[in-house]
């Protein structure tokens, strides 16, 4: 469900505490997320406005959120005309879903300017409009032009026109009785059909509308519980669907929505790289079966010599014109149907016979080894989809990274130089009761974890018979509640997180070997043992963010 006007209310009072706010930078999320990084008196503070149809607020967050490398039209625009400017204040429109910022700044020639930054949260047609003085439209992030919509032209260079007030009555001004006969979505502004349904619920059950309008005046607090495998939640508690949690009102909403971005991020992001790997897997599989028919074939080439002897021994002469010819076996005595190339004479049908022969016989070397490859991409290729799966944004990238490195992709872009060096892939590591945890989530990371930190004496672990991490206990003799505590990594972060009874090898680094020329985190086990986990993702929550 979508912010309404009541909760943006909230924020906004929220927003107008801290201002005002001198901009320092301005980062491009996604196409539909800008970043303002602002100082003011209550110091450095993120403020995230999103224009996603779902998902659109505008909030602080205390989160980290990638970047590209070059950011869009829109935010360039946001940076020539409002960074080392100041936000001064911060307006709604009445209780609708649209806010305007004032911000005030000096052109590229030192002269002082008022700007206006309106940030419309209206689902489908969620946007953010920069508008100078003259209410003209500097830019925006989401166009619209006059063919598309004439009563309300988003264009740079058109009038600017506000969103047009709904008329309706303020529920903090007017809180005698609604009219039971409508809905008080009708009636009032700001309230959505979640806080109707929850308000018109307490009613039934005695509680007057003044009464829980004052607990929303009060309120400072995100309430959201579970309805139907969907969240739901509102300054106050939805007790029409239980029992709710309660958070801060910015720090719930960054926990309501982050991860749920984080996933359309790297699937905007990675998006190309799960379409490629997915297409590569389907031509694999399919060029498999095709391989191990010639293979089939190649090795009936037995048949082929049996030909040519027979042509050669009843020394066959003339078999112009001829499609086939029977020829009795010298061991068994039955019938050979032997076929010909009507253009040849006998002996040039045994050399055909012999040539296909030596052809099919050679072949099969070749096709071994082709069905070997064909079946290391497929491993390989599926591990990709398993690590995508389960990606963060920086496992993501370095799968890309992974495939350029191959030579599956190529890189894009223009190649910018790096001020430091290259640190590797991003590990990920975890303390269990005093002891050291690292643990990979795609190739690169593992490879590094695997040959780079791990001692020979540390313990190596990996969910067996499937595709996942590589962990590494950091210590040569770990107790039974670490080795478990590793096991349960090893498996939750693999293709069979969501089975029961995970077999988990575990062995010393010393144990394993380098296979000559495999794809990145392949390894040879020497001797090892298995553990038997169930995968317990609430164990992990105490203590990585999963």
């Amino acid at each position: 469900m979508a912010i309404d006007g009541i909760l943006l209310k909230k924020i906004i009072e929220g927003i107008q505490a801290s201002m005002p706010m001198r901009i320092q930078k301005i980062w491009e999320i996604s196409p539909t997320e800008v970043l303002f990084q602002t100082h003011g008196h209550n110091g450095k503070q993120q403020l995230l406005f999103s224009c996603h149809s779902v998902y659109n607020r505008i909030l602080f967050t205390k989160n980290s959120y990638p970047t590209p490398a070059e950011p869009g039209n829109f935010v360039m625009l946001l940076r020539k005309h409002l960074e080392g400017g100041t936000m001064e204040s911060i307006v709604q429109g009445g209780l609708d879903r649209w806010c305007v910022i004032t911000i005030r700044h000096r052109n590229t020639i030192g002269d002082l300017e008022i700007l206006y930054l309106y940030a419309e949260l209206l689902g489908n047609y969620a946007n953010l409009i920069l508008v100078n003085s003259e209410e003209k439209i500097i830019g925006a992030m989401k166009v619209i032009p006059p063919f598309e919509n004439s009563r309300r032209t988003i264009f740079p260079g058109a009038v600017f026109k506000p969103i047009e007030p709904q008329n309706k009555n303020d529920p903090f001004q007017d809180t005698t009785t609604p009219d039971p006969s409508l809905s008080l979505v009708r009636q009032y502004a700001g309230f959505s059909p979640l806080l109707a349904k929850e308000t018109e619920y307490r009613m039934e059950n005695g509680q007057s509308f003044a009464s829980v309008m004052e607990e929303i005046r009060k309120s400072s607090r995100l309430f959201i519980c579970n309805h139907n495998n969907e969240p739901a939640f509102h300054c106050i508690p939805v007790t029409m669907y239980g029992k709710s949690v309660s958070y801060p009102l910015m720090e719930g909403f960054d926990i309501l929505y982050y991860d749920r971005e984080e996933k359309e991020r790297i699937r905007r992001i990675s998006g190309d790289i799960y379409k490629y790997v997915s297409r590569q897997l389907k031509h694999q599989k399919q060029k498999l079966p095709r391989l191990l028919d010639e293979l089939d074939q190649a090795k009936d080439c037995d048949r082929y010599r049996t030909y040519g002897e027979l042509l050669y021994a009843y020394n066959v002469q003339d078999t112009k014109g001829r499609d086939e010819i029977v020829l009795e076996d010298f061991e068994t005595g039955a019938p050979v149907h032997i076929p010909l190339d009507p253009k040849l004479d006998g002996r040039g049908n045994a050399r055909r016979s012999f040539q296909k022969y030596n052809k099919l016989k050679k072949g099969q070397e070749h096709l071994s080894e082709q069905i070997g490859i064909c079946e290391n991409e497929i491993t390989y290729f599926e591990g990709l989809l398993q690590q995508l799966d389960q990606a963060d944004f920086e496992t993501a990238s370095e799968i890309r990274e992974e495939l350029i490195r191959l030579g599956y992709l190529k890189e894009t872009g223009r190649k910018q130089k790096r001020k430091k060096p290259n640190k590797g892939p991003h590990c990920h590591t975890v303390e269990f009761e005093g002891v050291r945890i690292s643990y990979g989530r795609n190739n690169l990371q593992n490879e590094q974890i695997t040959w780079h930190t791990a001692r020979k004496n540390d313990i190596w672990l990996h969910a067996k018979d499937y595709h996942g991490a590589h962990v590494v206990i950091h210590d040569s003799s770990p107790g039974e509640d670490v080795l478990r505590f590793a096991a349960n990594l090893a498996a939750y972060y693999s293709a069979g997180r969501a089975s029961s009874s995970v077999p988990v090898t575990w062995c010393p680094v010393r144990n394993l070997k380098k296979i000559p020329g495999a794809k990145p985190g392949m390894v040879q086990l020497g001797s090892y043992r298995t553990i038997y986990i169930d995968p317990d993702a609430e164990q992990l929550s105490h203590f990585i963010e999963l």
